[in-house]
């Protein structure tokens, strides 16, 4: 058992909620339950709605500033108690705790960012072209808000919605993944700490995602989903916003390339696909899927990554010399299996790894193929483990085909030492966000988010708290 709440948080109280059930949470380093958190039924979601929208005229009503210093007393808090938040994602999420460290400081940064963005609020004021009226525009907070993550990043994830939510004067509730609700529990204890009103931010855990989710999407109360996670589960919930007309941000699948040309600074662009590749262990939207490299350094760069690769520690993800953690979960494990195993059986060549890990835990080893054929499976699907194929191409023209050949359209890395040739790639390619000679894109001061299926809208920088607001037109003469 763990120290951290396990009940449902509700209108500013812990609450086990009209289930007597209880949902398991498993340690993916060894398959032992960590402990049980409150399971949710429809009743539960509609009360988290009710006390979201009671708390919201006060909340809308606020000063900016007073939002504002609440915000950066979350990122206080949240930095004062960084290392029990990494250790306790690492528990529950598996991720190495480097990467566990790194996570709780980036999430903490979005308070931080969004209090500074809480008194930016800025209309605009022009005259009509014709002459008969002054044009005035001003936002206002859109309203009640569902906020849906995913078990990858349990705390980042969190604080990139609610923090915009809440600078925008908007109220929320919370559904974090069953796998990784203990860290969602932890963020609203502190944001109750920094003194965010009840009924404010509300978190629901709940094994019946389906009914509880639908339920909130029908109550007319509910004007904005924000979701992560995967690109088919995006497009249901998209159909079932349609039908109230909700306003929906969908930060959904990706499929990035990882484009090294020839004259690229071969040891940063291996140090650039670490990052991009293992990052969390390749559980994130945003890592390198498919890696690009010019013939001309092709061999020379695989053989490097595979050199990398396979020197990592793979481990529990709370020791701290672990350098790669499990997966998520099983059937994790099951997907990176069967990808390798399809691209194995057609020709692909294994130069790490290959091969899952024995006895408890989920783990798979990193893992670097050659000579993957296109048609392979993993070519094509968000792979979401520590399994890097490396292809070749001839050409510029080449290489950007190769980069859009997919549904997706998130992220994707560029190395080159010619600025011009680097530049123009990045706009050929179709993504929301292009590292240029960098292995990470992510900062809360920069727009998140893709274009094609990869999604809608655009999380972080002031585009983040706009995507909370709603454009309201006044005409007015004077």
């Amino acid at each position: 058992m763990t120290n951290h709440p396990t009940d449902l948080f509700i209108n500013g109280a812990w609450a086990q909620g009209s289930s007597d059930k209880r949902i398991a949470v498993i340690n993916p380093s060894d398959g032992t339950v960590l402990d049980h958190v409150a399971d949710a039924d429809v009743g539960d979601a509609i009360a988290a709605v009710d006390a979201a929208a009671a708390a919201l005229p006060a909340w809308a009503k606020t000063p900016a500033r007073q939002r504002s210093e609440i915000l950066r007393r979350c990122y206080e808090l949240m930095m004062r108690d960084s290392e029990d938040l990494a250790r306790l994602i690492s528990l529950e999420n598996g991720k190495a705790l480097r990467d566990a460290r790194g996570e709780v400081a980036y999430a903490a940064e979005f308070f931080r960012w969004f209090a500074e963005e809480a008194v930016r609020i800025n209309g605009d004021l022009s005259a009509a072209p014709s002459g008969t009226n002054r044009i005035l525009v001003q936002y206002q907070p859109i309203g009640v808000s569902l906020l849906i993550t995913p078990w990858n990043f349990p705390a980042a994830m969190a604080t990139r919605k609610i923090a915009p939510a809440l600078a925008a004067g908007c109220t929320c509730v919370l559904k974090p993944a069953t796998e990784t609700p203990l860290t969602a529990f932890a963020v609203a204890k502190l944001l109750a700490e920094a003194g965010v009103p009840d009924g404010v931010v509300n978190v629901i855990t709940s094994s019946k995602t389906s009914a509880v989710v639908n339920a909130m999407l029908e109550d007319p109360r509910v004007r904005k989903l924000s979701f992560t996670g995967s690109t088919e589960v995006g497009r249901i919930l998209l159909r079932k916003a349609a039908e109230q007309i909700i306003h929906c941000s969908m930060e959904l699948g990706g499929n990035a390339p990882f484009v090294v040309f020839d004259d690229a600074d071969l040891d940063k662009a291996v140090d650039g696909a670490m990052i991009a590749k293992m990052r969390n262990g390749g559980e994130a939207c945003t890592a390198a899927n498919r890696l690009y490299a010019q013939r001309g350094i092709a061999e020379a760069f695989a053989s490097r990554l595979a050199e990398r690769m396979r020197a990592m520690k793979v481990g529990a993800g709370a020791e701290a010399t672990t350098d790669c953690g499990p997966l998520v979960n099983a059937a994790a494990v099951n997907k990176i299996t069967e990808l390798v195993e399809d691209a194995v059986s057609q020709g692909g060549r294994v130069l790490c790894g290959g091969e899952r890990g024995e006895g408890a835990g989920f783990f798979y080893p990193p893992t670097v193929l050659v000579d993957v054929p296109p048609h392979a499976k993993m070519a094509h699907e968000e792979i979401f483990g520590p399994v890097a194929p490396v292809y070749v191409f001839d050409t510029e023209d080449e290489a950007v085909t190769l980069a859009n050949d997919t549904e997706y359209g998130l992220v994707a890395y560029v190395y080159t030492r010619d600025l011009a040739k680097g530049l123009r790639v990045s706009e050929r390619i179709e993504a929301g966000m292009v590292a240029l000679n960098r292995g990470l894109v992510s900062d809360p001061a920069a727009p998140f988010g893709g274009v094609k299926q990869s999604g809608l809208g655009r999380e972080g920088a002031h585009h983040g708290m706009l995507e909370f607001m709603e454009a309201k037109y006044i005409a007015a003469e004077w």
